[in-house]
């Protein structure tokens, strides 16, 4: 795993040595992790294509032993550099897609103009969504536990469709304050808003989507929801509901997770999160799961029997003037990446 054989895992690292502050050789790491700095559709807040290099300089801080897997970081948890070329075009493309948006809010219709970029910015979200499958495809070939580390929901639509190839089944479960089921929302046909109407209708599709902690949806959604048959969504009112009348927490999770197969995807945006712990996040809800209800329920799964196969961590945006954020980003990440390695 270490570059390095002085290296210590009861001191502080620094960043610029890798992921949590470990010096590790990508070959010998069994958790791929590509930072996809990607925003361009999104639909309010702003700021998730830095949350890849926020969690990076965070990371550090995570003490390396941890109660529920040990010393699983032996494994190798190895970041990806993030790239340039497509933090360059985010820059880019999110400012025509914010006009856009504007466009459409104000006039509902738009120009010629901004139709044509609207296409460009549908072909570039194809080229992307390619370039995070070959990723994702190459490392599960290795045999390797894939993720992404968004970016916007919209990130890891190649990793989740990669991981479906590569496997007999995969199920996922969707950790989110919005259930991401619209059909190609604002006329983006791979929107943050739209990820999970995409996987499901892909060619190869998960067996089973599990949603957890939705609180903000659309009647299109609900709709979709209710007649989709391998769809299982677990609204945040109705959880709360069950918690508040004196069911367990452990029984809830164990009903959440009965539907998977043995194969899961984890595709975790950061505001599934109670909005205290994610307060730069593009769109904050209130309501949705305490750091412990997420990993209890991480826990339960792997527990369970079931095999974490790949995860995605999107949408943590930094705070100025804050660590807050990427803080609790990065230790769901150590979380997500420790779990996977069970």
């Amino acid at each position: 795993m270490s570059k390095e054989t002085n290296f210590d895992p009861s001191l502080t690292g620094s960043h610029e040595n890798g992921l949590f502050g470990i010096p590790t050789e990508e070959s010998q790491a069994l958790v791929q992790i590509l930072p996809v700095p990607w925003e361009v559709t999104t639909s309010y807040g702003r700021g998730t294509a830095k949350g890849p290099e926020a969690i990076l300089k965070a990371s550090p801080q995570i003490d390396l032993y941890d109660l529920d897997f040990g010393n699983a970081y032996e494994k190798g948890f190895f970041l990806h550099k993030i790239s340039n070329k497509w933090l360059k075009t985010n820059n880019k493309l999110k400012l025509q897609a914010l006009k856009i948006r504007d466009q459409l809010e104000s006039k509902g219709k738009l120009t010629t103009t901004l139709e044509t970029q609207r296409r460009e910015i549908n072909k570039t979200s194809k080229k992307l969504n390619a370039w995070v499958f070959e990723f994702a495809k190459a490392a599960l070939a290795k045999g390797k536990v894939a993720a992404v580390l968004g970016g916007d929901h919209s990130s890891p639509e190649g990793l989740i469709l990669a991981s479906c190839e590569h496997f007999d089944e995969v199920g996922v479960l969707h950790i989110d304050a919005h259930a991401d089921l619209r059909q190609a929302y604002q006329g983006f046909e791979h929107s943050h808003a739209s990820i999970m109407y995409n996987v499901m209708h892909a060619k190869k599709a998960p067996s089973q989507l599990v949603q957890v902690g939705i609180r903000d949806f659309c009647e299109e959604e609900y709709n979709l929801i209710q007649e989709h048959k391998n769809i299982h969504c677990h609204f945040d009112q109705e959880l709360k509901a069950k918690l508040y009348s004196g069911e367990s927490w452990k029984n809830l999770c164990e009903a959440i997770i009965a539907p998977l197969p043995k194969n899961v995807h984890v595709s975790f945006d950061i505001d599934g999160l109670d909005p205290l712990l994610c307060p730069g996040t593009g769109t904050p809800v209130p309501g949705g799961l305490q750091f412990g209800e997420a990993n209890f329920l991480l826990k339960a799964l792997v527990e369970s029997g079931r095999r974490i196969v790949s995860f995605d961590l999107n949408e943590v945006a930094p705070t100025k003037g804050s660590e807050w954020d990427a803080n609790v980003g990065a230790r769901m990440l150590f979380k997500l990446c420790g779990w996977s390695t069970q």
